[in-house]
């Protein structure tokens, strides 16, 4: 079985397994305590909301990429299913609640954005379809986005669900492909103005939850944001070590010491980024420059440090395939 197969299979188990589930949910009062299908009739599989987001993401993406893929009719039959006007407009009330300006803010906001863009790119019938049911959640997060950047006085660095440059990155897919011109320069002004000046990054990671590396994720944003020379010259100056392996966490992959703990196997999800992002960076370099073989093989170091732990049990398993496919897909 094929590595695609085998991720559509993990994604097609959990993204309607209701439980366990992890909630955001603000309660509004005291019947507002409503089971996740309830609150989410599209996306309340997967433990939490943005796992199932991206759990579609990839469903959507192996469907495009790879049209012979064996499970192809049952993703062609979980979206004719799960995306209805009926059942999209209430997670679209939900999420435009006055009250819940911070539901997801701001990594289910990019994977949202991230799943339209990907269903944008569907030349079908049924994926044009889908593509237009999605649209107005989409257009509640475009909103959300720009109501928020002017305001995010500082970036998060935060190895978690917190980051913005991941939030940037992810968002940019749709913002470019859509041609929204509005989003693209909020996305990339916030991201000059938080990161165009940092230099000699020390990189003081990995923390004991994260599944993104603070400095790679921000490469790999300003890689997104800034024309190609432009970003060569950034990242000069803000990993100028790269060619001695140089900070020697960043070619280190992460020890993962209980696969069962949610936070702990967060690791896995760091060494997945991690090479999805080495591999960006590399394509990004000249052939010549030995930065690029360094950042490579720093990749395939990473991805076959955790590549073989994306199924074994939930909690890795109901979200690292999306990140295995970001890494294989990268470059």
């Amino acid at each position: 079985m094929s590595l695609e197969s085998q991720f559509a299979q993990l994604a097609l188990s959990h993204v309607r397994r209701e439980y366990p589930n992890k909630l955001d949910h603000v309660m509004l009062g005291g019947d507002d305590g409503c089971t996740p299908s309830q609150l989410h009739p599209v996306f309340y599989g997967s433990f939490d909301w943005h796992s199932c987001v991206h759990g579609y993401w990839l469903l959507a993406t192996l469907l495009r990429r790879e049209p012979a893929l064996p499970e192809g009719p049952m993703i062609r039959g979980l979206f004719e299913s799960q995306f209805t006007d009926a059942r999209m407009a209430a997670e679209v009330a939900y999420a435009a609640h006055p009250a819940r300006g911070g539901f997801e803010r701001p990594y289910g906001w990019a994977w949202l954005l991230m799943l339209q863009a990907e269903l944008d790119r569907h030349d079908s019938v049924d994926g044009r379809r889908w593509a237009a049911v999605l649209q107005p959640l989409t257009d509640v997060f475009v909103g959300r986005f720009l109501a928020f950047l002017p305001k995010a006085t500082y970036p998060v660095r935060a190895g978690t669900h917190f980051n913005t440059a991941f939030a940037v990155r992810l968002a940019l897919e749709y913002a470019d492909g859509a041609g929204h011109v509005a989003l693209s320069v909020a996305l990339r002004d916030a991201a000059q103005r938080w990161y165009l000046a940092d230099r000699d990054c020390q990189a003081w990671e990995p923390g004991g939850d994260d599944f993104l590396s603070s400095a790679l994720m921000e490469a790999e944003c300003m890689r997104t944001v800034l024309a190609p020379s432009a970003f060569r010259a950034w990242f000069d100056g803000f990993l100028p070590r790269v060619a001695d392996g140089q900070p020697a966490t960043l070619f280190t992959p992460a020890f993962v010491s209980d696969r069962t703990d949610g936070k702990i196997a967060h690791l896995d999800g760091l060494n997945l980024s991690r090479a999805w992002c080495w591999r960006s960076i590399a394509a990004a370099l000249p052939a010549e420059d030995a930065r690029a073989t360094v950042a490579a093989r720093a990749a395939t170091a990473h991805l076959e440090a955790s590549l073989p732990h994306v199924a074994g049990d939930y909690m890795g398993e109901h979200w690292l395939a999306t990140f295995a496919l970001l890494a294989l897909y990268a470059g």
